[in-house]
């Protein structure tokens, strides 16, 4: 559990080192990436153990027996979450991404309206968008600052065309953990629009101290009907190169349909990422995830302190992941100038906010999953960036 360790990423084939001046422009000889949303930290010892076992059994054959896997799943769900899953809800994919786009095709129709709300997870829009489905946005109002839902202005949207509603909770990236009433709200909205709820609750395992995560599934009963609880352990646990992830349902009839769907598109799981996440979803991952979630308070701490310090730079209090979200509106630059000076001044890769659709325009999202020696030094370069505010 070191997480000052620096590991050089560089030369990996990662996509958040390797990938970042294709994209950016960031060289990774001297810049900071911090924009892909995983961790430069080791996975726990259970996980490498495991991975170990099985490149030294070195028989990589077909995977016939799951029963551990969701016997693991079962038991962190019970014991983080106080959710109890029957084992035969669960469906693997190859990640939650492909598990969106597999209930799109399973619940939807092309021409069908999906509604997010926004800004969100730009990979929703985007697998949305590729399977012929009209995204529909209803954006987030920033209270007090922080992201609050109006049902009220979303009514007013509704055609009738809409099918699915994806929501994000914890919310990416705001770092939201919605109340029991905000999810409440969100079951009704369902409920009088005859939406199918696409939960996505991949962050669910890392929320900070003094805020505390409700599964969709436990807030009301008469909505599971229309739900479908994504989770997976790729976030939690810095394996999103396992692509595995936990499509979770318990009405038998939407199971069916998304049954139907599976088979009719050949998916099956790899037996490295079943392994990795019966190895993590343990008493061993359990203690790793406790020191994480305190290791990146103190990242957030020290990183929205020094950003706040920046004249004109505003980032939301995180109640959960690892993702910052600063609002650069006060520096009255228009985003092409405020986002050269953070990729070619301060030479650090970050998300741009316009990629998580309408109210997106003025953020940026840093991903802190780093040593805090590398927080210390995104201030430091930010600082020297923005440093004629000062």
């Amino acid at each position: 559990m070191n997480f000052d360790e620096i590991i050089d990423r560089r030369g990996t084939l990662c996509a958040k080192w390797d990938k970042m001046e294709q994209i950016f422009g960031v060289s990774a000889d001297d810049g900071l990436a911090m924009w892909v949303a995983d961790m430069d930290f080791r996975s726990p010892r259970c996980i490498s153990d495991a991975v170990r076992a099985l490149a030294d059994d070195g028989v990589y054959g077909y995977l016939g027996v799951d029963a551990p896997y969701r016997d693991a799943i079962c038991w962190w769900m019970e014991h983080r979450h106080g959710w109890t899953v029957d084992p035969s809800w669960i469906f693997a994919t190859h990640g939650l991404v492909n598990g969106v786009a597999l209930c799109l095709n399973a619940f939807t129709a092309p021409g069908d309206g999906v509604v997010l709300f926004t800004p969100v997870y730009h990979a929703f829009a985007r697998v949305i968008a590729a399977a012929g489905r009209e995204v529909v946005e209803c954006p987030l109002a920033v209270e007090g600052g922080r992201y609050e839902m109006d049902f009220s202005a979303y009514d007013a949207q509704m055609t009738g065309a809409e099918k699915v509603v994806i929501l994000c909770s914890p919310h990416n990236p705001g770092g939201r953990v919605w109340t029991r009433d905000e999810l409440q709200g969100v079951a009704d909205f369902a409920r009088r629009h005859d939406l199918i709820i696409l939960s996505d609750e991949i962050h669910h395992d890392l929320v900070l101290a003094g805020a505390k995560h409700i599964p969709m599934a436990l807030v009301d009963m008469s909505v599971k009907d229309r739900l479908v609880m994504l989770t997976a352990p790729s976030k939690t646990f810095n394996i999103a190169g396992s692509h595995t992830g936990n499509v979770i349902i318990e009405d038998a009839d939407l199971r069916a349909r998304f049954a139907d769907t599976m088979a009719a598109l050949g998916i099956s799981p790899n037996m490295f990422g079943i392994q990795m996440t019966t190895a993590a979803y343990s008493p061993e991952g359990a203690e790793w995830v406790d020191a994480l979630t305190a290791y990146l308070a103190e990242n957030q701490r020290v990183f929205n302190a020094g950003v706040n310090a920046i004249p004109g730079l505003s980032a939301m209090a995180l109640e959960a992941t690892y993702l910052a979200w600063v609002d650069f509106s006060g520096t009255g630059m228009a985003p092409e100038e405020f986002t050269r000076r953070v990729e070619q001044d301060a030479k650090i890769a970050a998300n741009l906010g316009t990629t998580f659709g309408t109210g997106g325009e003025t953020f940026l999202r840093f991903n802190l999953g780093m040593p805090r020696t590398r927080i210390h030094d995104a201030v430091a370069r930010l600082e020297k960036a923005f440093g004629d505010l000062q």
